[in-house]
């Protein structure tokens, strides 16, 4: 009994100490969830008058992230097509433009500039 009773006692006195770890664990996986929880970020450069990787796949919703990674050179991504399209306008070397993919389809990204620089981005 009096085993019984000492164990109580000791568990009562760790209980705030349970709580606290709980807690943080909580809110450790609520933290990890918010940050998985946004759309992935695919990285696409470009250098050499072209896009690398040349082609990516994502899930709608998913982003792909521009860099300019030509030292000299100024690029310009678009994409023309009757279900989604856009227009980063000119890129400075060193810059970056994220763009989201919110629909299924294949797509080709091109350069304004360099026509033959393309990006094929198949969104499931």
């Amino acid at each position: 009994m009096f085993g019984e009773l000492r164990m109580s006692v000791v568990s009562a006195r760790r209980w705030p100490q349970f709580l606290c770890v709980a807690g943080f664990a909580v809110a450790s996986a609520g933290a990890a969830l918010a940050l998985t929880g946004s759309p992935a970020l695919t990285r696409v450069t470009q250098k050499g008058r072209a896009f690398a990787p040349g082609a990516v796949s994502l899930q709608a919703g998913e982003r792909i992230e521009i860099v300019n990674d030509d030292g000299e050179l100024v690029h310009h991504a678009y994409l023309e097509h009757p279900d989604f399209g856009f227009d980063i306008g000119e890129q400075s070397p060193g810059s970056k433009s994220v763009v989201a993919f919110p629909k299924k389809g294949t797509f080709t990204v091109l350069c304004g500039i360099h026509p033959k620089m393309k990006l094929l981005v198949a969104v499931k």
